[in-house]
């Protein structure tokens, strides 16, 4: 019997070959499976691409317990994987919170936990370029700062301070309506998640009312948003290395171990390169805020005619500054974000 292959098999074949490190050939891959049609589309790439790239396969899913029969699902999900002669972990969340946030960030928790156990250190997710089209403009509509549009990227520590276990997303250049198709072509079984037709989420309502209208102006549209994200993750990236080497100049570590950036040399330079160095000392220390309307905030009151201040930059986090310096401030306790309150 002749093994599967598709155009998809194709395209991600030779993406692997041209970028080796996204997937390296035999390294051992944790699969997030939820049983849509992304990550089974995934899946069953991956399972057919292994004979060439021999790569171990171990798949997790996460059943959040939100909504009835989610543990019926799971259990589908693991008998239809038996079948394919692969295993699959469950594990259910003991104590749901329904929100976004709350499970992304258990959902990623108990992946490096999974992962370390197995020996992988890669973790691989479905998303695709209709996903990443999707975060550039609800990024773009909150007023995202550049590094926020490209921040669905192919390659990332799954956990910040972490590089031991890589997230990995080589579907981003396939579209939805792609891997549906592949799904259908293959018989491929999909569990498709309620939730995902409720607008009273922001992505799903973008899904429905505003990407069919763009791929209906621009077909493709989807793709070329995602490409776009791409470029500027490059562009993001280029920039990040001048940016180190200009800190190197304006930042020093002080003998009690702060960090310290020179003021007067910051706010000497051009506004936009101002917003650079701001922006990357502060991700270098992980406290960057997420909005540029906050980093905006902060230069007007880094300006040399102001005096020495403060500002909350959330949770217990404080930036603080004199004439001639610029530091942070960690605080046991939350404190106070009335001082700029644009987070």
């Amino acid at each position: 019997m002749a093994e599967p292959w598709s155009p998809l098999h194709l395209r991600l074949h030779r993406q692997l070959l041209q970028e080796p490190d996204l997937l390296p050939a035999g390294a051992p891959l944790l699969l997030a499976v939820s049983g849509g049609q992304d990550s089974m589309a995934l899946l069953t790439l991956l399972r057919d691409l292994r004979r060439l790239h021999h790569w171990p396969l171990a798949l997790w899913h996460g059943d959040h317990g939100w909504r009835e029969g989610s543990a019926a699902q799971a259990k589908a999900l693991e008998e239809w994987v038996r079948s394919q002669g692969l295993t699959l972990a469950v594990e259910r969340w003991e104590r749901p919170v329904a929100n976004e946030a709350a499970a992304r960030q258990w959902r990623y928790g108990r992946l490096a936990e999974a992962a370390h156990q197995m020996g992988c250190g890669h973790v691989v997710t479905g998303h695709t370029a209709s996903d990443r089209a999707e975060t550039l403009l609800l990024q773009l509509a909150r007023g995202s700062h550049s590094r926020g549009l490209a921040s669905l990227r192919r390659q990332r520590p799954l956990q910040n301070g972490d590089d031991r276990v890589l997230l990995v997303r080589p579907l981003l250049g396939f579209s939805r309506k792609e891997t549906g198709r592949l799904c259908a072509q293959e018989q491929v079984p999909i569990w498709v998640d309620p939730s995902n037709a409720d607008q009273r989420y922001s992505r799903n309502l973008l899904r429905a009312a505003v990407m069919p209208v763009l791929e209906e102006l621009h077909p493709g549209a989807a793709r070329r948003i995602s490409a776009l994200g791409e470029r500027l993750a490059q562009q993001q990236d280029c920039s990040d290395q001048l940016v180190d080497l200009s800190l190197q100049t304006l930042s020093h570590t002080q003998p009690s171990g702060r960090i310290v950036l020179q003021r007067r040399g910051l706010m000497g330079l051009a506004i936009g390169n101002q917003r650079l160095l701001l922006q990357r000392w502060l991700e270098q220390q992980q406290a960057a805020p997420n909005h540029a309307g906050t980093l905006n905030a902060l230069l007007q009151r880094l300006a040399p005619e102001r005096g020495p201040g403060q500002a909350s930059l959330g949770g217990t986090t404080q930036l603080h500054w004199d004439r001639e310096q610029i530091w942070l401030e960690r605080h046991r306790g939350a404190i106070q974000t009335a001082d700029l309150n644009l987070a």
